[in-house]
């Protein structure tokens, strides 16, 4: 099944980088950006997230949260995390379960890895319903953050 605008955003519960969990459900009542990416420590995923971080006050002003998940174990993110002073949640959806349920994993990635995040962004309402969904085939494609914050200035 694949997650289009108009859906309810499925709930879930993921370990940060401080091993909270975190749940989208605690975000009711605020826009949110979901960001799926491949791996951590990997070029476009780092250039990915951190032209985020350096837009962090912007996506603060379009009042949106970011949460950005890859199927990294939460010790990598948090060495990620750190490395690069991202400014927003990192979650570790290890299990892939949150990736199978948005419909954005790849059963086969490179190299012979299994399992693996396809990039994808999922913006919800303060509903929970989501507003803009894009999942990229090509782990070297970026989200259309333009569209993205445009759809973000409509809500």
């Amino acid at each position: 099944m694949t997650l289009k605008v108009g859906d309810k955003a499925p709930n879930f519960t993921l370990r940060n980088t401080e091993k909270a969990e975190v749940s989208l459900s605690e975000y009711r009542g605020k826009n949110v950006l979901i960001l799926f990416f491949p791996l951590a420590f990997t070029g476009v995923c780092t250039d990915e997230l951190c032209s985020i971080r350096d837009e962090k006050a912007e996506y603060d002003d379009l009042n949106v949260d970011v949460l950005a998940i890859s199927v990294d174990s939460l010790f990598t993110l948090e060495k990620f995390k750190a490395e690069q002073n991202y400014n927003f949640p990192l979650l570790s959806d290890f299990n892939k379960d949150v990736s199978r349920a948005y419909g954005s994993l790849y059963e086969d990635f490179v190299l012979g890895m299994k399992g693996v995040s396809k990039r994808a962004a999922f913006l919800l309402d303060k509903e929970g319903t989501i507003r803009y969904a894009e999942i990229l085939e090509s782990a070297g494609d970026l989200p259309n953050f333009a569209k993205i914050k445009e759809t973000l200035k409509s809500l």
